[in-house]
């Protein structure tokens, strides 16, 4: 019941499927049970409470006997950049001594190729019945935004990969209860690869950004400058650069590939590379502002991978935090959107007040609105801190510096 189960679930269950709702984790379970949530996703909490008001979706820590099975748990990545899958392998246990003749399994978890006939379907037969035979089969990725997750369950295209035509079609039947864009069949194994290529697409791209953010910074130009003047060709669209890619999905995804053949991916292997050393870049621009960081305080805002979301799984912002602990300076973060996260090693206050009291930097890593819509003559008042490092080109340099700062900003060598 995470970030893609959940709004799963309670769509379904609105559209007139009766749906139970599994999590192994107690705090769950018991938070939605009472009525509350434990994500941020705009429309979400109206969703879930109508869900579950009308009957039709119940929360509870085991699975029982259905018509249909989805399978939308987290596939991270053990500190070998290994795809563990051992969540997946969980839920398919969970779901064989309830899989009975006709029923369908659907895996919507991000894996690697081949998992659904390799790992699923030899897991499920442990019932006793065949794949394909006695029961469908099928792996239909997610493929939403955080922050449009309602929208984009109904209207993005869904693609639905059978390990054989019927499975797809049985996949097909279940999706259309409420998905108005294009449903498209395939194979399994096709539908996996797609969903890392889309993902994996987004972070070569984000790395070329990144390298030319470095390249500016050496060259003493701009680069948000250059990245505009560019993107004036009628084929060109850079991204802008950032402190790194982070989230569960474009950071992870793309070492699934590189794991499956590390002999045919150099180009994927070396832009991972470059989005995972990122931080250190945004690091090292914060030394260029202060010096030694030893015993400096720094105010950090945001922590999330990426705006208006509460979701720091694999952030490259709170990776730079973990370097600037690291390099002796006196951290304190603020994340809007998850007041009452707790992350080892860093200090995470509650209020802009909190964060600004005694800084004497500020390093804007995630540029949520609450953060993006800040004045300067207000900032001012809340702190000591004259000295901006902006990873994210979130405020006006010319407005802020009028304020009474200095600004450094990513990936701008110029003085």
């Amino acid at each position: 019941m995470g970030y893609i189960g959940l709004p799963t679930a309670s769509t379904f269950a609105t559209n007139g499927i009766t749906v139970v709702g599994v999590d192994v984790n107690p705090k769950i379970i018991k938070t939605l049970q009472s009525g509350e949530l434990h994500i941020y996703e705009p429309g979400l909490p109206d969703l879930v409470k109508t869900a579950i008001s009308n009957g039709k979706l119940r929360i509870q820590s085991e699975p029982e006997e259905a018509d249909a099975f989805l399978i939308a748990v987290p596939t991270p990545f053990y500190g070998d950049k290994q795809a563990d899958l051992s969540f997946v392998s969980s839920a398919a246990q969970a779901i064989v001594p309830h899989l009975r003749k006709g029923n369908l399994v659907i895996l919507e978890s991000t894996s690697p190729p081949l998992t659904t006939t390799g790992l699923v379907a030899p897991i499920l037969e442990q019932s006793g019945l065949k794949a394909g035979k006695d029961f469908n089969l099928c792996y239909s990725p997610e493929r939403v935004l955080p922050g449009q997750i309602l929208k984009e369950l109904i209207e993005n295209a869904r693609i639905i990969g059978g390990i054989d035509t019927a499975s797809a079609e049985a996949g097909r039947d279940l999706y259309k209860h409420f998905v108005k864009g294009e449903i498209i069949l395939t194979d399994a194994t096709t539908a996996e690869m797609v969903k890392l290529m889309e993902n994996t697409y987004r972070d070569v791209n984000i790395a070329i950004a990144n390298e030319f953010s470095r390249l500016a910074d050496r060259f003493g130009i701009d680069i948000w400058e250059a990245v505009a003047l560019a993107n004036k060709h009628p084929r060109v669209r850079i991204l802008n650069p950032g402190p790194g890619v982070g989230g569960h999905c474009i950071s992870v995804d793309p070492w699934f590939l590189v794991e499956a053949a590390p002999d045919i991916t150099p180009l994927i292997h070396t832009a991972r590379k470059v989005n995972d050393g990122q931080p250190e870049f945004v690091v090292r621009l914060v030394k260029r502002a202060l010096g030694s960081l030893r015993n400096k305080k720094v105010a950090v805002l945001g922590l999330s991978y990426k705006a208006d979301v509460d979701d720091i799984r694999e952030s490259p912002a709170v990776e730079a935090a973990h370097l600037l602990v690291q390099e002796g300076a006196r951290v304190k973060a603020f994340e809007p959107y998850k007041t009452t996260a707790e992350i080892p090693g860093l200090e995470l206050v509650s209020s802009l007040a909190e964060v600004f009291s005694d800084a004497e930097a500020i390093l804007v890593l995630v540029p949520h609105t609450p953060i993006r819509t800040l004045e300067p003559e207000v900032v001012a008042k809340l702190t000591p801190a004259r000295i901006i490092i902006d990873a994210v080109n979130t405020w006006p340099v010319e407005k802020w510096t009028s304020g009474g700062f200095k600004v450094y900003r990513l990936g701008v060598g110029r003085s």
